[in-house]
């Protein structure tokens, strides 16, 4: 601001610091966060973001009104995808009871999905006090790949989409197992390939 620039912020909480100080809000209007790890505040945040997204990408015609439409239908789709991933429970407690002694936990993801590999590891941390760290996929070799062996679980994000990411997220995934790593890919419900490579999955 001190140099002249326009501030925005993405808040949940209405008269914060932020607010006051930014020349834009965009609320989230989560509500209170109940537990320590702060889910609504995240997927809020998200989706306020890919909003403000659409809305510069038909202000700039870089949208389509059809296109524009249909992220904005996948926007309302979200509450029907978050129910059919909490099916996922009873897989979901197995590979916990399964790696219920593990001291240390490695996310990996690219592109978009490095984001979400992070806040999972945050996640990890935040409730169960277990040492994790996300990285991107890319960086694998660049330190953590040195961590890798058959005491390090290794959760993998890997939608088949953007389709480059898949391709070398994948490559990540032949590189952990040859170390001797176990990994617990978060993929499409569809994907057979990863279903081979990863020791456990976890379908959305």
């Amino acid at each position: 601001k001190a140099r002249g620039a326009m501030t925005m912020t993405l808040c949940n909480v209405i008269g914060s610091a932020m607010t006051r100080e930014a020349d834009l809000t965009v609320l989230t209007n989560a509500g209170p966060e109940i537990g320590v790890a702060s889910t609504k505040a995240f997927t809020t945040q998200l989706i306020g973001l890919y909003l403000l997204g659409v809305k510069l990408g038909r202000l700039r015609n870089h949208l389509t009104v059809e296109k524009a439409q249909e992220h904005l239908t996948h926007i309302t789709e979200v509450p029907k995808l978050v129910e059919e991933a909490l099916h996922s429970e009873a897989v979901v407690k197995k590979i916990a009871r399964t790696y219920v002694n593990a001291q240390d936990f490695l996310f990996l993801g690219r592109g978009p999905m490095h984001s979400v590999a992070m806040e999972g590891a945050l996640k990890l941390k935040e409730v169960s006090y277990i040492h994790a760290e996300g990285y991107a996929g890319g960086e694998m070799k660049h330190g953590p790949i040195a961590l890798i062996d058959e005491k390090l679980p290794v959760v993998v994000v890997a939608p088949k989409e953007p389709k480059v990411s898949y391709e070398k997220i994948a490559g990540n995934i032949e590189e952990v197992r040859a170390r001797g790593g176990q990994v617990i890919a978060v993929i499409d419900a569809d994907d057979k390939h990863l279903t081979q490579l990863a020791d456990h999955v976890i379908t959305i």
